[in-house]
């Protein structure tokens, strides 16, 4: 059984897109970021960086103790070797899907979050920022859509763990001020990601947390106001 750490937030939502593409048992147990939950010591001991989502494994391959695994990233890549999919193990193919998942966990999710930051939460405007980073989202949705030219998916003709870590990144389009109409390989993509079964159970599954996911004032001194000074322990 794999216990999923879990808010629906674009990170939170890679995970359960694995999951339910490959109809894995899992538990959802719920940190609610927006009151602070993330910063409990009993999360903070498998999720360091305070940060959801996280794993446990209850059932690990090696028979032993559970595993907790933090980082998104790094969780996609041990649910796909534990269950050996959506991610090849020949070397060329397997190094294609880490190289784009990277680059999302890189460069697409914090260009993107911070775009989001931005444009929807900062308490102040910033016009340099928010140009800035809606520029870059710019950038990296053009790249995205020439590596997606001739190709049904990020690595090529298979879905895999890389098409699931940006997917959700892209869903937030209209808050990012991008048009999907002026990437035609990325809206072709999205649209057939959307469309999946999976999918469609994943953000299913979101939708009980959805409404408890306001973002108010003291919401945002607690997502943003941390330092190392100040960092419930």
């Amino acid at each position: 059984m794999i216990e999923l750490f879990y808010w629906p937030t674009p990170n939170g939502h890679k995970i359960t897109l694995f999951l339910e593409e490959t109809a894995t048992p899992y538990r959802i147990t719920s940190v609610d970021i927006g009151t602070g939950e993330q910063f409990k010591p009993e999360f903070l001991a498998f999720s360091p960086n305070n940060r959801i989502p996280a794993i446990i494994d209850h059932a690990p391959t090696d028979g032993g103790e559970p595993i907790t695994v933090f980082e998104s990233g790094a969780i996609l890549v041990y649910l796909a070797d534990k269950y050996g999919a959506f991610l090849p193990t020949p070397v060329r193919a397997r190094t294609t899907v880490l190289e784009w998942l990277y680059w999302q966990v890189g460069g697409l999710g914090p260009m993107l979050g911070q775009n989001h930051h931005f444009n929807k939460y900062a308490p102040i405007d910033v016009p340099y920022a928010k140009d800035r980073y809606t520029r870059e989202t710019n950038r990296l949705y053009g790249v995205l859509d020439r590596r997606l030219q001739g190709r049904a998916f990020i690595a090529g003709a298979d879905y895999s763990i890389a098409d699931m870590a940006c997917y959700p990144w892209v869903v937030q389009h209209p808050v990012q001020k991008q048009n999907l109409d002026d990437f035609p390989n990325v809206k072709r993509w999205f649209y057939t990601i959307a469309a999946r079964p999976a999918t469609i159970q994943a953000y299913a599954k979101a939708a009980p947390y959805q409404s408890q996911a306001v973002v108010s004032d003291e919401h945002k001194k607690i997502l943003f106001g941390q330092t190392a000074a100040n960092l419930k322990s």
